[in-house]
C-alpha cells in the first residue's frame, strides 16, 4: 500500500495505489473538488487495470488450455431480457414499508419526497461515478443489469466481490453477488426477489427505491455515511 503524504495529494501519488479501499476513504475525507476529481480518476482507472488484467490471465489460462486441446471455444453470451408484455411483479417482502428514519418515496402527503427521492438518486450517482458500465439516471433501468447494485454495494464494501470480474449480461449473478454482499457485511435484509427481477425488462422503480433506502439505513446505523439530517 503507498503511503500518501501530507499536504495536497498528486496524480502520481494516486497512481500507486493500489488498494480500492484507500482511495475510498480518501474520497470520503477529500473536500477540495479538484481532489475529489483526481480520486474519482484513480478508481476509474483502477477497476479497469484489474480488469485487464484478469482478461489476460483468462486469455492466458485460455491459451494453455486450448494448447492442450481440452479448451472449447466459448460462446458469446447475450442479454435475455423478459418479454416486453410482461408485468412487474414484486415478492411480499418488499410490500413492507420503510424503517422508521429512512426517508419515505411514497407515503402521501409529504411535501418533500421528490426532493428526497432526488436527494437519494443523486447520492448513489456520487458513490457509483467512477464504476465502469454503471450510470445511474433513474431507479428503473439504470439498475436492470446488476451492476449499478454491485457498484454502491462495492463502494462500501470492496472486500466482499471483485467489481473488475463481473458480466453485465449475467444479471443473475450480478443480483445475487450484490445483495448476498449487502446482507452479509452491511446487515441489509433482502428486500428483492431474483427471480422476480429477471422476470422483468426494468425493476419497479417503488422496489429498488426502497431497498436503496434500506440499504442507505444499514450503512448509517454502521455508522459508513454521515448524515446531518435523516435524507442523504
Amino acid at each position: 500500500m503507498a503511503a500518501v503524504s501530507a499536504g495536497p495529494v498528486t496524480e502520481e501519488q494516486l497512481a500507486a495505489i493500489q488498494d480500492e479501499q484507500v482511495l475510498n476513504d480518501m474520497l470520503d475525507k477529500a473536500t477540495d473538488f479538484e481532489e475529489r476529481r483526481m480520486i474519482r480518476a484513480a478508481m476509474r482507472e483502477l477497476l479497469k487495470k484489474k480488469r485487464e488484467q484478469r482478461d489476460r490471465e483468462r486469455a492466458a489460462r485460455q491459451e494453455n488450455l486450448r494448447q492442450q486441446g481440452v479448451c472449447q471455444t466459448p460462446q458469446a453470451k447475450s442479454p435475455n431480457p423478459a418479454p416486453s408484455g410482461s408485468l412487474p411483479k414484486t415478492s411480499g417482502s418488499v410490500a413492507r414499508p420503510p424503517a422508521a428514519g429512512v426517508p419515505r418515496g411514497s407515503a402521501l402527503g409529504v411535501p418533500n419526497t421528490k426532493d428526497v427521492k432526488q436527494m437519494l438518486l443523486d447520492w448513489c450517482r456520487a458513490k457509483t461515478e467512477p464504476y465502469e458500465g454503471v450510470k445511474i439516471q433513474n431507479f428503473s433501468s439504470s439498475w436492470a443489469d446488476g451492476l449499478a447494485f454491485c457498484a454502491l454495494v462495492h463502494r462500501f464494501f470492496p472486500e466482499g466481490f471483485e467489481y473488475c470480474t463481473l458480466d453485465p449480461y449475467d444479471r443473475k449473478a450480478n443480483f445475487e453477488k450484490a445483495f448476498r454482499t449487502a446482507e452479509t457485511l452491511g446487515g441489509c435484509p433482502r428486500l428483492l426477489d431474483v427471480e422476480d427481477l429477471l422476470r422483468m425488462r426494468e425493476p419497479d422503480w417503488k422496489c429498488v427505491y426502497t431497498y436503496v433506502q434500506e440499504f442507505y439505513r444499514c450503512l448509517v446505523e454502521k455508522g459508513l455515511v454521515k448524515t446531518k439530517k435523516k435524507t442523504p
